[in-house]
């Protein structure tokens, strides 16, 4: 009897497979990817490594009487959690909301999807009230977005189970192995799977275009999870010049004449280090953050946080320094200059949010042109401006670099004019940025221009 079941149970899932297969088509290289294996004694229900998927024959019997678009979506919402690359990057996380929160993510996407296949219809009442309070905080419904949001409601272990219940479709038991060795298995299912999402994805965008009915709420999500780590350190030097500082310079001195001279003459080099060397450091620097309605305090306190870690790094800034701090909505609410590192400091422990209205990006740009005509800038290289990205841009380019940084789940599309940079930054790509020794720099052995 046992050998039955797990004989129809790998029965059932290869009908799933097909069917998605067929109403499905731009997901033929990811239905593709796992084999089948039964699962006793590693789950009672559907579980995956990213190679193999284990399933429990009773399990998926029971599921294909009541409805055979039960094991459909069971099937799918495993493959969309590795194409999502969820099983690798749970290591580090707390597991339960970890779990959870790529369920949510899984689960918001098959219910997008319109296919008489995937059983859809009108989602639970507590699944739309979930999607809503989600979707007032981010674009993109993304596990990551959706465990930062977890974490900061964290909900009581009633609600957190009631979810569980909710949103269950497979077991999570074998993702983020502990031993090495299947560390570096994990690792290599998980470019196998990058591979194919970035197929799906380029399919969906250029032969499929338009054509994949709920294709678009996939592609988002694959965006996501095969974009680029952003440096932030490194971008925030591409605004800095080039200046003399008081340090040895390792790449102008010669060696040669100087050890020749210790050797020829005892203890007199024939050449002396060079006393100053070339760094490029920033100096004049504009951050203008929007206040309005649809930006959170918590956020844009975040990102100055992060900022001014990464500002007080001696190999960024200098000790004197001339930074504006805008805050404006539809107009500039605050102007505050900073001349040294302390008044920053200072800034950031009693900042406030001051304004609230709509957002209009222009009234900044004016404002700083008016400064330079005051020669309040000796060389101003760029502004960041810390906002959600929606509000009016201004249509002429300014003289100097300008960059919008947006805290949100990237995905979401904004009409940035083509003369601006625009970043997207999640929360821990900003605070891996603001590595801790950067909080700990004495700030009285910053370099003198």
């Amino acid at each position: 009897m046992a050998r039955s079941l797990e004989e129809i149970g790998g029965d059932i899932l290869s009908a799933a497979r097909n069917e998605l297969y067929l109403n499905l088509p731009y997901l033929d290289t990811a239905l593709c990817g796992l084999a089948f294996a039964p699962g006793g004694g590693v789950t009672v229900t559907l579980a995956t490594d990213g190679e193999t998927l284990y399933y429990d024959g009773s399990y998926l019997s029971d599921r294909y009487l009541r409805s055979r678009t039960m094991t459909n979506r069971a099937y799918l919402h495993v493959i969309l959690h590795c194409m999502l690359r969820h099983l690798a990057k749970k290591r580090g996380r707390v597991p339960e909301l970890w779990d959870l929160a790529c369920d949510m993510a899984v689960e918001s996407i098959l219910d997008d999807m319109d296919y008489p296949c995937l059983g859809t219809g009108n989602a639970p009442t507590l699944r739309r009230r979930w999607y809503g309070e989600l979707r007032g905080e981010m674009k993109v419904l993304t596990a990551e977005g959706i465990y930062r949001f977890l974490l900061r409601r964290d909900p009581e272990e009633y609600e957190r189970a009631r979810l569980q219940r909710e949103f269950f479709a497979d077991d999570h038991g074998l993702w983020a192995p502990e031993s090495r060795e299947e560390q570096e298995q994990s690792e290599r299912q998980d470019r196998k799977w990058q591979a194919a999402s970035e197929r799906t994805r380029t399919g969906l965008e250029t032969v499929l275009a338009g054509q994949a009915a709920g294709g678009e709420a996939v592609a988002q999500q694959l965006r996501v999870a095969n974009r680029e780590p952003v440096d932030y350190r490194a971008f925030l030097r591409r605004f800095a010049v080039p200046r003399e500082v008081m340090a040895v310079d390792g790449d102008a001195f010669d060696y040669i004449f100087y050890t020749y001279g210790l050797r020829l003459y005892g203890n007199m080099p024939l050449v002396e280090p060079t006393e100053t060397k070339e760094e490029r450091r920033i100096e004049d620097f504009v951050i203008a953050i929007d206040t309005s309605m649809s930006t959170s305090g918590d956020v844009v306190r975040r990102f100055l946080e992060c900022t001014y870690a990464i500002l007080r790094s001696t190999g960024t800034f200098t000790r004197k320094v001339n930074i504006r701090i805008l805050q404006c909505d539809d107009r500039v609410r605050s102007d505050r200059v900073i001349r040294d590192l302390e008044e920053l400091r200072d800034y950031m422990e009693h900042f406030e949010l001051v304004g609230g209205s709509a957002t209009d990006f222009r009234p900044v740009f004016e404002h700083v042109a008016h400064l330079q005509e005051q020669g309040a800038f000796t060389q101003l290289r760029g502004l960041l401006y810390f906002t959600d990205g929606m509000g009016i841009y201004p249509k002429k380019r300014p003289p100097y670099d300008t960059a919008f940084i947006m805290m949100e789940d990237p995905g979401a599309s904004f009409p940035v004019p083509p003369w601006a940079i625009r970043l997207t930054l999640t929360e821990p790509e900003l605070e891996a940025a603001a590595s801790p020794e950067d909080w700990e720099t004495d700030l009285d052995e910053m370099p003198e221009l």
